[in-house]
């Protein structure tokens, strides 16, 4: 069965998401532009995903528990978890791995943690927009340990991809599937012999992808996908 997917969306928990970016509305747009499956991968914070289920469970969308990793070198790393409580506990120890300082929401922007029906209960302090001190390594070694998917986001798009910010494909750690950012080209050698993810990084409401535009998946299950993800991982 195929499914129509945007698995890289941020809620209002991202420092840099937009105010609208709440789990309901999310959803909802989501179901709107035809999706099926969607993946809520807030920067270095799973704490949204619980209301991001509940909100995905009444509009009949898949949700995949997700977080976007930053690591030492500045590298964008997604993160795809088999539950929420997986995500979750990571989410604990990224915590503990990112900058002393707190967050200040007048410059960086609010990290709004909400309930499933859109009321705030808390604003997150860490500072989400920072980087862990663990590097590209360290950082894949984690979230495959926790039993997640690694992918490496938008590898051709600015400083956070590994293209640019790195200068190449490392040969350790090896990532059987990537991100690719479609509106920019990226090199066929990066390409070759991996699973090709391609998603909106959505920090607005309109961003999240078109059902017509979306990447199609040969799996229907939150189960499929990470079966397919993390088989990648064990060839």
């Amino acid at each position: 069965m195929l499914c129509r997917a945007d698995l890289h969306i941020h809620s209002c928990l991202s420092p840099c998401g937009d105010g609208d970016m709440t789990p309901q509305n999310i959803a909802a747009m989501a179901r709107l532009k035809g999706l099926d499956m969607i993946a809520l991968t807030d920067h270095n914070t799973a704490l949204n995903l619980p209301a991001m289920e509940e909100a995905c469970r009444e509009q009949g969308l898949i949700l995949i528990p997700g977080m976007e990793v930053t690591t030492r070198e500045e590298i964008h790393v997604l993160a795809y978890f088999g539950t929420v409580e997986a995500a979750l506990a990571f989410g604990e120890t990224v915590r503990q791995h990112l900058p002393p300082g707190k967050n200040r929401s007048d410059f960086f922007g609010c990290q709004q943690i909400m309930d499933g029906q859109d009321r705030q209960t808390g604003e997150e302090d860490a500072l989400l927009i920072g980087a862990t001190d663990w590097s590209l390594e360290e950082t894949v070694r984690r979230i495959r340990s926790a039993g997640a998917a690694a992918v490496p986001a938008h590898i051709n798009r600015g400083e956070h991809g590994l293209l640019v910010g790195l200068g190449m494909m490392p040969s350790s750690p090896d990532f059987p599937a990537v991100e690719v950012w479609l509106p920019l080209p990226c090199p066929e050698s990066a390409l070759k012999g991996r699973m090709v993810l391609h998603s909106s990084d959505a920090h607005y409401l309109g961003d999240i992808r078109e059902g017509d535009r979306a990447m199609t998946l040969e799996c229907s299950s939150r189960a499929g996908l990470l079966d397919r993800l993390c088989a990648c991982h064990k060839k």
